[in-house]
């Protein structure tokens, strides 16, 4: 049951929505102010690593990894070598797991971002270099 407290008509509701159906299908911007439409593609814009991003997709276990990285490491760490990287991962309370994969890395390495680093981790084993 309506109350009536409707701004406009049923009638006049219809009215409006015949009114809209051409602009709403027409599949151009349907605003006034061109500031609020999203801004189209470029040509020179960067793909998107793996993807676009839906909700219904599990993170991968780089995507995993590379967050649990930057949730115990700063900007500030980077560049460094796989034995700065630990310490710092100790310094953060990183799980110890973390820290170890990261001690096993080739220690004249160094990395520059993490997701050097997590690439580094989920890539094939390397042999240790001292």
């Amino acid at each position: 049951m309506q109350r009536g407290s409707d701004r406009l008509s049923a009638h006049r509701d219809d009215e409006m929505k015949h009114e809209l159906q051409g602009l709403l299908r027409s599949g151009h911007p349907t605003r006034t102010e061109e500031w609020h439409d999203p801004e189209p593609i470029a040509e020179d814009d960067p793909e998107v690593a793996y993807g676009p991003v839906t909700p219904s997709r599990a993170p991968s276990l780089l995507e995993s990894l590379r967050l649990e990285l930057a949730r115990n490491l700063t900007r500030g760490a980077f560049p460094a070598n796989a034995r700065e990287l630990a310490r710092g991962l100790r310094r953060g309370n990183a799980p110890e797991s973390l820290v170890e994969r990261v001690e096993a890395l080739p220690h004249k390495a160094s990395y520059t971002t993490v997701q050097e680093l997590a690439e580094a981790l989920t890539g094939p084993p390397r042999s240790r270099e001292t």
